[in-house]
């Protein structure tokens, strides 16, 4: 369950994954986004911890406290044609380790106190990223429009890969 500090954050970042970029509504391009791929968690050992499927054009969302602030921070994703895409952050202030960086999107305030980072749209290259999922406090989370995912419960402080599997 997400908590009340995550209410307007939460339902931004999945407003976030309704309006998602869409493809044309013909042809191929229909067919492309009618694909779904896989968003899976892999353990250090190499096993799939969960899995999900994620349509094209389609996103999700990675949530956690800060491990120092204890602030709720996310970072939303899009599966845009089969690659992995940062799309956007919210960050609840400049606390260690969160930032703007010009050049990177643009920042906006965020409704409540807080920013977002819009249109980051970078690429993750290998559709993967390894994360160190922190603590139970931490709660490293991936939500869905359908499924939410708790890396902390299942991995904490453990190493894992993220990662976007197309089927190519």
């Amino acid at each position: 369950m997400i908590s009340a500090m995550w209410g307007r954050p939460f339902l931004a970042a999945l407003f976030l994954l309704a309006l998602a970029p869409s493809g044309h509504a013909g042809g191929a391009a229909k067919e492309e986004t009618d694909k779904t791929d896989r968003l899976e968690i892999i353990g250090a050992d190499g096993r799939i911890l969960a899995e999900t499927g994620i349509p094209r054009q389609g996103g999700w969302c990675l949530y956690w406290n800060h491990s120092v602030t204890g602030d709720g921070v996310i970072d939303c994703y899009v599966d845009d044609h089969g690659k992995m895409v940062l799309h956007r952050a919210y960050q609840p202030d400049f606390a260690a380790g969160l930032g703007h960086y010009p050049g990177r999107g643009k920042l906006t305030s965020a409704e409540n106190g807080g920013y977002w980072i819009e249109d980051i749209d970078e690429a993750v290259p290998g559709n993967a990223y390894v994360l160190r999922v922190g603590s139970l406090a931490v709660n490293h989370r991936i939500v869905t429009e359908n499924d939410e995912i708790n890396l902390s419960k299942m991995a904490e402080h453990s190493r894992v890969t993220i990662r976007l599997d197309t089927g190519d």
